[in-house]
């Protein structure tokens, strides 16, 4: 990832629904280099897919909870399988220290949360889970900052 490429990345956060052409014409750049470099970020995995852009209280889910969750270890693959196949499931992530890993759901109510909470206390290798409730997003997913800082560094 060069420059350009962060260029490009910031002026789409800028306004995700640019044309290519928009943005050759604000970044000073030409539209083939433009759809060449976008190619090439959703190619690999700097451009993710755009459900991560999808307002999970505006689709009828407005609780989001993180489930700490202590897993054992030889069943860790077999759990982030069976945890795939939960819907409301959104996100995983392994963490080092006493939990292995962070599950992030999505509930529509508080009996919702209660129903996929044992999901995933149901599945095969989970030993516990701690359960918060997010009260509210702070700070949004965000990567700006770091390409401006980046640009400027």
């Amino acid at each position: 990832m060069d420059d350009t490429d962060r260029r490009i990345l910031l002026a789409m956060t800028e306004n995700p629904r640019s044309t290519i052409v928009a943005l050759a014409e604000k970044l000073g750049l030409s539209r083939n280099t433009v759809q060449a470099r976008l190619a090439a970020l959703e190619a690999g995995p700097a451009l993710q897919g755009y459900d991560r852009r999808l307002h999970a209280a505006s689709l009828g889910y407005p609780l989001t909870v993180f489930m700490t969750t202590q897993v054992d270890q030889p069943h860790l693959e077999h759990v982030v399988e069976q945890l795939r196949e939960i819907p409301e499931v959104v996100q995983v992530h392994g963490l080092s220290g006493l939990n292995d890993i962070l599950v992030r759901c999505v509930c529509r109510d508080t009996e919702d949360l209660y129903r996929v909470n044992k999901l995933v206390l149901g599945c095969e290798g989970v030993i516990r889970t701690d359960t918060s409730l997010a009260m509210g997003e702070l700070i949004p997913f965000r990567l700006a900052p770091v390409l401006e800082r980046d640009l400027e560094g």
